[in-house]
């Protein structure tokens, strides 16, 4: 990076560099491990029966880095490493799927705050009566597409309908895409006979999601049937360069799935990529408050602290799985 005319190419400067921080990232973790355990052998070297409470506290952020070291030697796919753009899908039940699209765009952005990540909205569809039709956003961050594929899938929400007047419990169902995120200049090969491109006026649904600008751009990938949205740039060709770019990402994880299914026959099973009929995750509020995920097992009584970002535990869990073969 020090070397003279490095910079003249600006890609391949930019891709080392990027390299650089995540290497420097993990050099520096590994350093930070290895320090606070030798601390905490020395404390444990003079302990002499008084100083246990001191001990266990000194342990907890030792397990903590043990724990994102265990997750990210997970990640060796192609894509792992990189940035993720994610697709919200509204469901069966009415307004409530939408409503509940609503409240999983919440939760995934509190989720990456929490942990650092950079989550951008790209584009909101709002419901008629509430809620989100739809919405897709990036997500920024190491090993970002290797942690969301683990929330790929339906999930499933039952409570008390805010939308019915006799407050009966109701069943909706949301649907997440994810897909690695590609830089600009990838090469995806796409034939733009394939291609069927609508411009309309976006439509905001208010407060946080509103909608800045009349140059939304719609995308059909006609053999495939995917269909991609972008409403948040400047101008429309803006956004048809972020929809072309989401597309290509889209297009790479549906070429990924179909991998896996392959890979998953020849092993005499089939590939858990959570959309046929059964969903992945259910987040129950209603008679009583639980999130189970259907895949794992692992669950969780407080529903509002996951509905609030604590995603973690159950990525984990699917992670572990997933690499102990327990999950295919």
């Amino acid at each position: 990076m020090s070397a003279p005319g490095f910079w003249d190419d600006q890609a391949t400067a930019a891709a080392v560099s990027a390299d650089h921080s995540r290497t420097s990232r993990k050099l520096e973790g590994y350093r930070t491990l290895i320090r606070e355990y030798e601390d905490a052998r020395e404390l444990a070297a003079m302990d002499a029966g008084e100083m246990e409470g001191e001990l266990v506290a000194s342990l907890v952020p030792l397990r903590d880095e043990l724990e994102r070291l265990q997750e990210a030697a997970l990640f060796d796919g192609e894509y792992d490493a990189g940035n993720a753009v994610v697709t919200l899908q509204s469901g069966t039940g009415g307004t409530d799927a939408q409503d509940w699209a609503e409240m999983m765009l919440r939760m995934y952005e509190r989720w990456g705050s929490n942990r650092g990540f950079k989550v951008d909205l790209l584009e909101a569809s709002p419901g008629e009566e509430a809620g989100l039709k739809s919405a897709t956003f990036t997500v920024g961050g190491e090993n970002a597409y290797g942690i969301l594929k683990a929330e790929r899938g339906k999930h499933r929400l039952v409570r008390q309908s805010p939308f019915d007047q006799a407050h009966r419990r109701h069943t909706a169902f949301s649907t997440v895409i994810v897909a690695p995120l590609l830089p600009d200049d990838a090469e995806v090969e796409i034939d733009e006979g394939d291609l069927r491109i609508d411009t309309y006026r976006a439509q905001g649904a208010g407060g946080q999601h509103v909608n800045k600008t009349d140059s939304a751009i719609r995308i059909t990938h006609l053999p495939s049937g995917i269909v991609v949205q972008c409403q948040n740039e400047r101008s429309q060709s803006a956004n048809k360069q972020t929809a072309m770019r989401v597309l290509k990402a889209r297009l790479i994880e549906k070429a990924e799935e179909e991998r896996e299914a392959l890979l998953a026959k020849e092993r005499g099973g089939s590939a858990d990529t959570g959309f046929g009929g059964e969903s992945i995750r259910s987040y129950v509020l209603h008679p009583y408050q639980l999130v189970k995920d259907s895949r794992t097992g692992y669950e969780m009584g407080n529903a509002q602290a996951v509905l609030d970002g604590e995603l973690d535990p159950f990525i984990r869990e699917y992670l572990l799985a997933k690499a102990a073969g327990k999950v295919v």
